[in-house]
């Protein structure tokens, strides 16, 4: 058999690349009914009455829900109870649902809920997030007493010291855009009346299954064991299929229980567009103060964070972006206020980075600028101020349990790209051709896992079966990022068999307890912990079985090649053959384990604690060119080098990286949700500019690996690091071709200016 050494292996890999995988929409039920979901047409009204008269009438129809069908709960959310699964009191945003029409045909449904009508009285809308903010602004949540879902702030030192102390202040103001997760596919529930005991069985195309159930039983009014989650392939997530993927599960399980038939509801593009949450559009006034010999002595920023019509999880992205304000540099003193802030716009919640791109886009132009100022490159001036082994962070956590590899990915990237020798060549808006050349860099570090925003841990199931095969389960959840492979690598290498024997089982959530939301790239370090540990307790079970058998004590067992081995003399048990035996001894080869993460500490007047019990690093490159005549940005090349605490599937963590670089090119230069006057007016891919084969550079990945003393595996985490860079670095790049800085995305150049003497000034 062969070993457990494949440097790239994905258990559903085959399905997936032959379309035998089954995703939401591919499933079929006897019987089944179809929904389709009404909106109003409003952005801010006050509900008087929803007609359904028309739209019951149309042949087909079976039932039209509104929230007055709702038997349990109408309103939650992970944070603040202020989303609905129907609007009810009011219209708050153009993407609210009012009813949900199903009927015997999907086509029926969709042309009834059309004739859904929404009597209302209209009220003012409120679409800046800063006129949000004043006391006479209209409220979106009228109960919530102001517009201002959250703030957080940190307190570090004494700013006005730290300005006393700079040689100079630069001072510049940010935006960035809204944003679609762009997923291929769209939102998708199928809901089923189990006709044995009535639990409702729910498939979807969702991220979180546990948080589903919570959503699902609330609005039933019932107990969890009465709804099953069933882990169904995912086509994209990217963090947007939480509350709203949660909510059209909801409606459809509503369905499927009041009319005891199965109930499908996919949607169209333009729902789901107009519906889902977005990555929240950001405005940051950043204020730093620094020396001649470019040191930071005093960073003050203001974030305001636009949340849309209802919370979702904007106190938590907000929180991200406020513990990393600073980026990857030591700053003794800071004052930074984060506001997240209702409007009625478009939900905001969460996206890959989750507060994190923003703020790195604010971060890594600041420092260039000041560089520039102190007379030094961009790089002396990250060295002089990066954190190190043993810094001490802006919310006071020290960094001393860890490799802090800061240093380690900047210069991996700087050899790999020979960065030095090409930031000489920049055009700097001057040039014979029309295509000016510039190179950029950015760098970060990021907190791994759920830090202070919640309690996190994670369980995991082995159970060996008597032939040696072995059923594995994990909390963890499948998006299509390959947490499956990497659980049944992780299992295989530490119980020494070959990997054939792990079946990975598909998640219910009735078969293991809930272990936490797939989110904040927590699925490597949390769900391989948990099977490290239940593999390693799963071996003590087995050696003490056999150690008598093996002429040696338990501790000194040892699982290797399929075998279980004793001493050096030979002695050796194959292994399924040692699961026989252990059935014969009336034992059973199961095991359950918790990883738990080690606890982390926050005051949230101060924003002083130990945020993260560990931390990644990252750093990337990009060379670029500029038509000057065009304004049109090619991207050449991009390198980008990661610290992932270990590798458990190297092939995959670099297809990650991939990923995570185009999407943040998208997020540079392309990409943008657009609204009239509240109205969503991007509501399809033809008119939403994701990156095209073509835009994606060429792209080279270095692992940097320092095993993690925290996670039993060693493994880190990558999904959304790699993901926040290289927009600052496409910006800093930019800048290093055309002389021009931009503090605003995307960025969208036209023909340039005639180069000035001095150009730093942001566009």
């Amino acid at each position: 058999m062969s070993k457990p050494e494949a440097k790239c292996w994905r258990n559903d890999a085959h399905a997936k690349v032959t379309g035998r995988a089954k995703f939401t929409d591919d499933l079929k039920f006897v019987n089944v009914l179809h929904a389709a979901p009404a909106y109003s047409g409003l952005v801010h009204a006050r509900i008087l009455s929803i007609d359904t008269g028309a739209a019951e009438k149309v042949p087909g129809v079976v039932r039209v829900l509104t929230a007055k069908d709702v038997p349990g709960v109408n309103r939650f959310g992970q944070i603040i109870r202020d989303m609905r699964i129907f609007a009810d009191d009011k219209i708050r945003y153009d993407g609210d649902v009012v009813a949900m029409v199903i009927a015997e045909t999907r086509e029926i449904a969709i042309q009834a809920a059309l004739l859904v009508r929404t009597n209302a009285e209209p009220l003012p809308a409120v679409l800046d997030p800063e006129a949000a903010m004043l006391p006479e602004a209209p409220l979106v949540h009228e109960n919530h007493g102001s517009n201002i879902v959250n703030t957080h702030v940190v307190r570090r030192g004494d700013v006005a010291e730290g300005f006393k102390q700079a040689d100079f202040i630069l001072e510049e103001k940010f935006q960035t855009q809204t944003i679609e997760h762009a997923y291929m596919e769209t939102e998708a529930a199928i809901c089923v009346p189990r006709s044995t005991d009535g639990v409702i069985e729910v498939y979807g195309s969702m991220q979180h299954p546990f948080s589903t159930r919570r959503f699902v039983a609330a609005c039933l009014g019932v107990t969890l064991a009465e709804i099953e989650v069933i882990g169904t392939p995912m086509g994209g997530g990217f963090g947007g299929k939480d509350d709203t993927a949660a909510i059209v599960c909801a409606r459809t399980a509503l369905a499927a229980k009041l009319l005891g038939r199965p109930v499908k509801l996919v949607y169209r593009r333009e729902w789901s567009m107009r519906e889902s949450y977005k990555r929240h559009p950001y405005r940051v006034h950043y204020k730093m103060g620094v020396t001649n010999a470019g040191r930071i002595t005093a960073v003050q920023c203001r974030i305001v964070a636009d949340g849309g019509a209802y919370c979702s999880v904007t106190p938590w992205v907000t929180w991200r972006s406020t513990v990393q304000c600073c980026g990857p540099y030591v700053v003794e003193h800071v004052q930074c206020d984060t506001f997240g802030v209702y409007t009625n716009n478009v939900v905001a919640g969460a996206m890959r980075g989750f507060g994190s791109p923003q703020m790195n886009f604010v971060i890594e132009q600041m420092v260039e600028v000041a560089a520039q100022r102190a007379g030094l490159s961009g790089i002396e001036f990250r060295r002089r101020n990066l954190v190190r082994q043993g810094s001490v962070t802006i919310t006071g956590q020290k960094l001393d349990g860890h490799t802090v590899a800061m240093e380690q990915v900047l210069n991996a990237v700087l050899k790999e790209i020979d960065y030095e020798t090409k930031l000489k060549r920049c055009a700097h808006g001057r040039g014979e051709t029309d295509e000016l050349y510039g190179i950029g860099l950015a760098m970060s570090y990021r907190g791994v896992s759920l830090g202070a925003e919640g309690v996190d841990f994670c369980a995991a199931i082995i159970n060996a079966q008597a032939d040696g095969s072995i059923l594995l389960e994990t909390g963890i959840h499948e998006n299509g990022q390959g947490s499956d492979s990497a659980m049944s690598l992780i299992c295989a290498a530490e119980l020494g068999v070959d990997l054939n024997r792990i079946r990975y089982r598909r998640a219910s959530t009735s078969n293991i307890p809930d272990s936490g939301t797939t989110v904040a790239s927590r699925g490597t370090i949390m769900g391989g912990g948990a099977v490290t540990l239940a593999a390693r307790e799963l071996k003590a079970k087995i050696a003490a079985a056999f150690c008598k058998q093996l002429g040696c004590a338990a501790d000194e067992v040892r699982f290797k090649d399929d075998f279980i081995w004793g001493r050096a003399d030979g002695a050796r048990i194959a292994f399924g053959d040692a699961m026989r035996q252990m059935w014969q001894l009336q034992q059973f080869p199961f095991t359950f384990a918790t990883f738990r993460a080690p606890r982390v500490s926050w005051d949230e007047h101060t924003g002083q604690g130990d945020a993260y019990f560990t931390w990644v690093y990252g750093c990337q490159a990009v060379e670029l060119t500029v038509n000057k005549k065009t304004g049109k940005v090619k991207l050449l090349n991009a390198v980008a080098a990661h610290d992932v605490g270990r590798a458990v599937n190297p092939e995959m963590v670099r297809g990650q990286i991939y990923g995570g670089m185009a999407m943040s090119a998208g997020y540079a230069l392309h990409e943008e949700v657009k609204a009239t006057a509240g109205k969503m007016t991007t509501l399809n891919l033809n008119t939403y500019r994701i990156p095209r084969s073509t835009d994606v550079p060429k792209m080279k990945v270095i692992l940097v690996e320092n095993p993690d003393p925290v996670s039993p595996t060693g493994a880190k985490s990558i999904g959304e690091p790699a993901n926040e860079l290289l927009a600052p670095a496409i910006a800093n790049a930019i800048f290093h071709a055309t002389g021009r800085r931009h503090c605003s995305l995307p960025i969208r150049l036209g023909a340039l200016p005639e180069p000035t003497a001095c150009a730093e000034g942001c566009q």
